[in-house]
């Protein structure tokens, strides 16, 4: 999608950090932007923005709920009623939910996977009959995180899901690359948001928490202002989306990090002949774009 300005994108989380980020440097390429989040005082900020930089007509929001089936639904139609077909999907919705899992509790698990990957998920079931019905292309960018990439102690829910993200991304690529659709998996590193202030936004339904002091915590702990501004993420995403990146990364310092891990992981692969017959039987992975393209670089 190098040709993105009239186009309509709907982006969850949009009404501030990197949603915002994404939802500005969208706007600024020529864009429809719809900003989907759950909390309106996010809306009315946003939209104080964009009526300063004299965009407010490109830009439509809708207060949404990325678990409420029925509600991304009704987002939809709307998105689609004030705009036109969407063909930007931007899954970016999430907060933080960080701790031991000694101490997580069920509600703390149904919580978390219920946003931060149920969220990507009710939004791919949404759209993609959308986009593939109206036939023009278009791009879906699923926000995982650094995390999910190069782990970190302490966070196993939130690291749960996003690693999932980045598996769903790969999937959904290879499936929908003929429609013409393109697939990428966001990974950001630190990055100047809220997302400390997730604990404000838990249903009473997933109030039996292991964590209720440790998101207070988190809460009061200051962002660094060395970390990224979510504009220059948005922008990242803007040119991820540009030249159809499979993975789009943030921060270049988590390079050797992801080196080590996955220099680890073909480690471990046996250190044996390759048994082409073996190989023969499970050809079907030559039919993935991914697999395929990997072959065909490591043959030149």
């Amino acid at each position: 999608m190098d040709e993105v300005a009239g186009k309509t994108a709907f982006v969850t989380g949009g009404a501030s950090g990197i949603g915002l980020g994404i939802a500005e440097a969208f706007v600024e390429a020529g864009m429809n932007v719809v900003i989907a989040d759950l909390r309106p005082d996010h809306i009315e900020t946003a939209l104080g923005r964009f009526v300063e930089s004299g965009a407010r007509e490109h830009v439509h929001p809708i207060e949404l709920d990325v678990t409420d089936r029925e509600g991304f639904a009704r987002a939809a139609d709307e998105a689609e009623g004030v705009f036109g077909s969407v063909h930007v999907l931007c899954n970016n919705a999430g907060m933080g939910i960080l701790g031991p899992v000694t101490l997580a509790r069920y509600d703390d698990w149904d919580w978390g996977l219920g946003v931060l990957l149920g969220g990507v998920v009710n939004g791919v079931q949404t759209f993609v009959p959308r986009l593939l019905a109206h036939g023009e292309g278009g791009h879906i960018v699923n926000t995982s995180s650094m995390a999910g990439v190069v782990p970190i102690g302490g966070a196993a829910i939130y690291i749960t899901a996003k690693a999932a993200v980045i598996g769903l991304s790969e999937a959904l690529r290879s499936e929908l690359a003929e429609a013409g659709i393109g697939v990428s998996a966001f990974c950001p590193g630190p990055v100047q948001t809220n997302i400390r202030e997730g604990g404000r936004t838990r249903p009473e339904r997933y109030g039996d928490s292991g964590y209720a002091e440790l998101e207070r915590e988190l809460e009061a702990r200051p962002n660094s202002p060395l970390w990224m501004d979510p504009r220059e993420c948005g922008e990242r995403v803007l040119r991820g989306i540009r030249r159809d990146d499979l993975y789009i990364f943030t921060h270049r310092e988590f390079r050797e990090g992801a080196d080590e891990r996955f220099r680890a992981m073909l480690a471990s692969f046996p250190d044996e002949p390759l048994d082409r017959e073996r190989a023969d039987a499970i050809d079907f992975l030559l039919s993935n774009p991914i697999f395929r393209e990997a072959l065909e670089r490591r043959s030149v």
